[in-house]
């Protein structure tokens, strides 16, 4: 069956873990572009600072308070959105915390919490979000990382959560397709992003955690999922030196496996600089960017990616031209 989707203009969206970082981008930046918002996050004070920011600017929006590692909050925010705009045209899973340290460091409670946000906040939300998805269609969107596919000593943890998150929202794009449900499934799959999540960080390790490099702004992040809200996509990486990071520890384990231990040591500050509160059990919403980062703003590699038809035009036309330039000079020199 073929997915439709409509334009972010008439769209309601739910997008959890909102109230910070790259939820709270895509939140601001769907409704600059027409889309009706609602916000999902378990910090009140944020949520409501950024539907005040939206309706100020003359979009719509609202926000429920939920911890979507509980299936009932996040069922209970689903009701919220049919009750104040009637229906759900896209549903953007973005809520996540992590924990840094080595693996046997870690709590068990810390790594069950981490994976009940990370892991089972994504399922609560498409077990909400199907069934308001599956007769007139739409898009459900999960923001994975590219820890998804590398796996990466300090951030073990993290990265267990999203290889699984992977693993869950493949398995939900084949069973849903074979149903013949109309719902577009994509995983997004961010680089280093200029968020607060460092900072929000558990850390086992001395030190300050820092988003690995190379870092984007989280409005690239906020685009590609805006993107697959309009157009189906499997999947999209943002940022081409993360794409990069894949391919090295995919086609060259053993060259991986030696340099990452030493380059995840540089992700910490001064081991005397405290690490700021953590997140994972309680929300600490309130910004967009860590500040302490000067991001890229632009990713040729995720641009091609978001317009792959348009990529692959461009591509003929250059070959083409090539070609033609190819021509000419053998017909000169003959």
């Amino acid at each position: 069956m073929s997915v439709k989707l409509k334009p972010l203009s008439e769209q309601v969206i739910v997008i959890t873990g909102a109230s910070s970082g790259i939820g709270r981008t895509t939140a601001r930046r769907a409704a600059e572009r027409g889309a009706t918002v609602l916000l999902v996050a378990r910090d009140e004070d944020g949520s409501r600072e950024v539907v005040g920011e939206i309706e100020a600017a003359g979009g719509t929006a609202a926000y429920a308070v939920a911890d979507v590692g509980d299936q009932a909050q996040v069922d209970a925010a689903a009701r919220v959105a049919i009750d104040r705009f009637g229906r759900v045209d896209t549903w953007v899973n973005d809520a996540g915390t992590s924990v840094w340290g080595k693996l046997l460091d870690i709590p068990n409670d810390e790594h069950e919490r981490m994976m009940r946000t990370n892991y089972f906040g994504a399922v609560h939300g498409c077990r909400a979000a199907v069934p308001l998805l599956r007769d007139a269609g739409g898009a459900l969107i999960t923001v994975g990382s590219i820890a998804s596919d590398l796996p990466t000593p300090i951030m073990g943890a993290y990265s267990a959560t999203k290889h699984a998150l992977k693993a869950y929202v493949e398995v939900l794009r084949m069973e849903l397709r074979d149903m013949g449900a109309p719902i577009s499934v994509t995983l997004i799959k961010p680089s280093g992003i200029d968020t607060p999540i460092a900072q929000h960080t558990r850390n086992h390790q001395p030190g300050e955690a820092q988003i690995p490099p190379v870092i984007y702004a989280p409005e690239l992040v906020a685009d590609a999922i805006l993107t697959a809200a309009e157009k189906p996509r499997r999947e999209i990486t943002v940022g081409g030196s993360g794409r990069l990071q894949v391919l090295l520890g995919l086609h060259f384990p053993w060259i991986y496996e030696r340099v990452a231990p030493k380059a995840a040591a540089k992700l910490l500050t001064d081991p005397d600089k405290k690490q700021p509160p953590t997140n994972l059990w309680e929300g600490r919403g309130g910004s967009e960017r860590s500040g302490e980062h000067a991001a890229k703003t632009f990713s040729l590699y995720t641009k091609a990616v978001e317009r792959p038809a348009a990529t692959l035009a461009v591509a003929a036309a250059g070959a083409a031209a090539l070609g033609a330039w190819w021509f000419r000079r053998r017909e000169q020199a003959a």
